[in-house]
This record gives C-alpha cells, sequence and structure tokens, in this order.
C-alpha cells in the first residue's frame, strides 16, 4: 500500500511539472486518452520551456546567430540551433510548427555535405553531427529527399562491429557509444516518420544495438571494467553525451527485446531510485546555456519519467 501511494505522489509530482513533462507523463505513466495527451503536447509551444526557447529564436530562424562563425548552427554549445532543435524535439513540440520547421530547413540547406552527412563549418560531414541533425529533421517530419541521403551515408558509415564512430575518417576502429546512440537516435526518427529503405535502416539499428549490449551498455567486451563511470550517472540533457539511462530509453522506444545483457544496467536505474520514489539530475554538462531546466543534485523530472518508463517496459507492464 505505501510503494502505490508512493507512486502515485509521484505521478502528481511529474503531473506538476512543465507541459513537455506533463504531455509525456500522460502518455507513458498515466496512460490517458490520446486526445488528452494531445492537448497537453500542443501546451508546449505556448506555455514553459519550449515557448521560452521559441521566443528566443532569431528572425534568420536560428538560435546564438551572431555568436559564433557557423552563424549559430551547431555552436556555442549549448545555445545553437542544433543543441536547442534537441532539446525542442526532446520536448516533444508539435511537428508542424513554424518555427521548428524554419530552423530545420536552415540546418539542412547549409549543413549538407558532398559526402551524403551533415557538419557546419568544415567540408567533410561528422558522424554524430549527421544522425543527431537526421533525428530532428525526421521528428519534424521534414519532407526532403536529402534525408533519405544522409540516411544512406549513416548506414555506409556502420562500422564491422556494428556501431559508429565520427573518428572513422581518422583511423577509428572501434565504434564509439557516443555516436552509436546518436545515429541509432536518428535512424528511429527517420524509420518512423519518414518511412524509407526500412529494411536496411532496421538491421542497421540491430547491430548497433547488439554492439551496445556486447559492452552491456557501459563494460569494456575485453576486459569487463566500466568504460567510464560517467556513462552510469544519469544526465539531461544528455547533449551528444551517453549514459546508459539515454540508452535504455533508446531500447524501450524501440520495444527491443528485453536482452538479459541489459539486466545490470537495468538494476542501476532501479537503484539510482530515491525512498521518495524519484531520480535526481546525477549530471550536467558545462556549457552556454539559455535557462536551467533542473537543479544538479535535486530529484529530477526528467531522469524520473526516462527511468519510470524504461522499468515499465522492462518489468513488462
Amino acid at each position: 500500500m505505501t510503494k502505490t501511494r508512493s507512486m502515485d505522489k509521484v505521478t502528481r509530482w511529474l503531473l506538476d511539472g512543465d507541459p513537455a513533462i506533463r504531455w509525456q507523463v500522460l502518455r507513458d505513466v498515466v496512460g490517458a486518452a490520446e486526445a488528452r495527451v494531445e492537448r497537453e503536447r500542443q501546451r508546449v509551444a505556448r506555455a514553459g520551456w519550449g515557448a521560452r526557447l521559441l521566443a528566443r529564436q532569431d528572425p534568420e530562424g536560428t538560435w546564438a546567430g551572431g555568436l559564433s562563425s557557423d552563424g549559430g548552427l551547431y555552436h556555442p554549445k549549448w545555445i545553437s540551433t542544433t543543441y536547442t532543435m534537441l532539446l525542442l524535439r526532446d520536448f516533444g513540440l508539435p511537428a508542424a510548427n513554424r518555427q521548428a520547421r524554419k530552423a530545420c530547413a536552415l540546418l539542412l540547406d547549409q549543413g549538407l555535405q558532398r559526402d551524403g552527412g551533415i557538419n557546419y563549418g568544415w567540408s567533410t560531414s561528422e558522424t554524430c553531427v549527421t544522425g543527431m541533425v537526421l533525428s530532428i529533421l525526421s521528428f519534424f517530419e521534414v519532407d526532403d529527399d536529402r534525408l533519405d541521403t544522409l540516411a544512406g551515408h549513416l548506414l555506409d558509415q556502420q562500422m564491422p562491429d556494428g556501431g559508429w564512430n565520427c573518428r572513422l575518417r581518422f583511423g577509428a576502429t572501434h565504434a564509439s557509444v557516443h555516436t552509436t546512440i546518436s545515429v541509432l537516435e536518428g535512424l528511429r526518427y527517420y524509420e518512423l516518420h519518414r518511412r524509407r529503405k526500412l529494411g536496411a535502416v532496421r538491421a542497421a539499428q540491430r547491430r548497433g544495438r547488439e554492439f551496445l549490449l556486447v559492452h552491456r551498455l557501459f563494460r569494456s567486451h575485453r576486459t569487463g571494467a566500466v568504460i567510464k563511470p560517467i556513462f552510469i550517472r544519469f544526465s539531461f540533457p544528455p547533449r551528444w553525451h551517453y549514459d546508459i539511462l539515454r540508452a535504455l530509453d533508446y531500447f524501450q522506444a524501440v520495444k527491443a527485446p528485453r536482452d538479459p545483457r541489459l539486466a545490470e544496467a537495468i538494476d542501476i536505474v532501479r537503484n539510482a531510485r530515491g525512498d521518495d520514489g524519484r531520480w535526481l539530475l546525477q549530471n550536467c554538462y558545462k556549457g552556454k546555456t539559455y535557462f536551467e531546466l533542473e537543479r544538479l543534485g535535486a530529484p529530477s523530472r526528467w531522469n524520473t519519467l526516462r527511468a519510470l518508463r524504461v522499468l515499465k517496459w522492462w518489468d513488462g507492464d
């Protein structure tokens, strides 16, 4: 009975948060009717964090446009157009939003490179950036054949071990978890909203997930040692960085098989839950921000929401 009351209290606390949180809690935790979820999602553009970010957009359609040599497309971190649009994606800003669509056009027009990927300020593409931008363009349902070019480029960049590494062109022989999660998210949104190259895109994601599974999400496949302690600390926003909660949220989003190699990471998530039923913001990445979403070391609605939906998927609820 105590656990039930605690869960109800946590849900109410989540629903006291920003519209970007509330609509996802209604969908993923409460199981509310689709119409109610959609009404709350529409508020992301009009109130709270989403509205505050949209208000900071430059007339040209960028964020921080005058603060870097690339016109604010990727720098400075974390107030550039790319990183602001990643946040708006995670907030669930409705895909038809005109301001977001304007920014998408700039990210694609000014970022597409001859090799088929994306980068800003350089003449060759960068795999992490390509994955992130593909996720943005796909989420906001940009109808442009160049998205197929981006997806094809990422498929071509997949490494023999199943993952991706932005340093492949510099001789990297082992994939990076950072690059891999960004590409997996990009291909997931491409599959959902573009629905081209479905067989190849799904196969590439399976291979990418297997790369993470071989590492049990955070351990060396050779020694079993923890690759980096930061991988088992939960951040939001993750920016380009990897951690196990970000990875598990991707696994649950695609309804991947509940592979036993995920069990240790699941236990870490479960054990990080406080006595009050909430998860803390355990880490944040330094850089410029327009405003603080949550306070480091305090209970985090983002981490609580994501952990709850991961455990719901894992436990088969």
